[in-house]
């Protein structure tokens, strides 16, 4: 059966936390060997420089803390579940840009500003409830849901630095299993049907687009990709086309087709 909103993964708040931290510390030691001229370098982001997107990346974990810190808003059940998530994010690059320059202006030194959001994310995460709502840009969602979105942000913008600056940043594997996870859920709740297997090895498999339903054997239509590529498709960071001229992603059957799917998040 397909993740669905009636049937959604559960993820281990614990080690969501523990993976967020982990692929942070990956970026922050990164970041705090670059030059001043590699920060100032093009990130390849719009206008942002490599210190614009390193600040961006601080926000994957500031904005948790900024949100800990309101009122827990007054709803009997979040507004935007995880799997609405990544269709909810469209339309936000003039805040985000706006923002992410504030915080830049605000803090020139990056390396404290990455000393700074560790503690403040730390200090008020460690014992807060993964039910606890939060009043995010999206909308209102669980803490715990929540911090499964930041792998996403963290993991994606982890390979941006790394395009931009020539670094070879790892990733966290917890961290790349959750964002895996997640893009492929959304796949599926876009285009729910059981025609067409993605498979994501060794993280997440999926069955999805409506058409005859695959039961036993081997499916007649089936997708196969890295994880990496999976995100990089997700996100528009590369297409459906030029993965399968890569070679980076293998399609077999009338129905492997998800060009028409991808990207799901803008």
């Amino acid at each position: 059966m397909p993740p669905s909103q009636k049937r959604a993964r559960r993820y281990d708040p614990v080690r969501t936390r523990t993976a967020v931290l982990a692929q942070f510390a990956h970026v922050r030691e990164a970041v705090g060997a670059l030059t001043p001229q590699q920060l100032e370098g093009p990130s390849g982001l719009g206008d942002w420089a490599v210190r614009e997107l390193a600040v961006h990346l601080a926000m994957a974990l500031s904005h948790v803390s900024r949100n800990l810190e309101l009122p827990e808003p007054a709803l009997a059940k979040p507004e935007v579940t995880l799997l609405e998530w990544p269709f909810s994010t469209a339309g936000r690059a003039e805040r985000i840009a706006a923002d992410t320059a504030d915080l830049a202006t605000g803090h020139p030194d990056v390396d404290a500003l990455y000393a700074e959001v560790a503690d403040r994310f730390e200090s008020l995460v460690t014992d807060a409830s993964a039910d606890r709502l939060l009043p995010t840009r999206v909308g209102v969602m669980r803490l715990g849901d929540f911090l499964v979105t930041r792998t996403v942000e963290l993991v994606v913008h982890t390979y941006d630095l790394n395009e931009a600056a020539g670094l070879d940043i790892p990733y966290d594997r917890q961290a790349l299993a959750a964002c895996t996870r997640l893009l492929t859920d959304a796949l599926a709740e876009k285009a729910p049907g059981g025609s067409v297997e993605v498979r994501v090895p060794p993280f997440a498999v999926v069955q999805c687009v409506q058409g005859p339903k695959h039961t036993r054997g081997t499916p007649p239509n089936v997708v196969e990709t890295d994880p990496v590529t999976w995100f990089r498709l997700a996100t528009g960071r590369t297409r459906w086309a030029q993965a399968l001229d890569a070679a980076k992603v293998s399609a077999g059957g009338e129905r492997a087709d998800l060009a028409a799917l991808l990207p799901l998040m803008g």
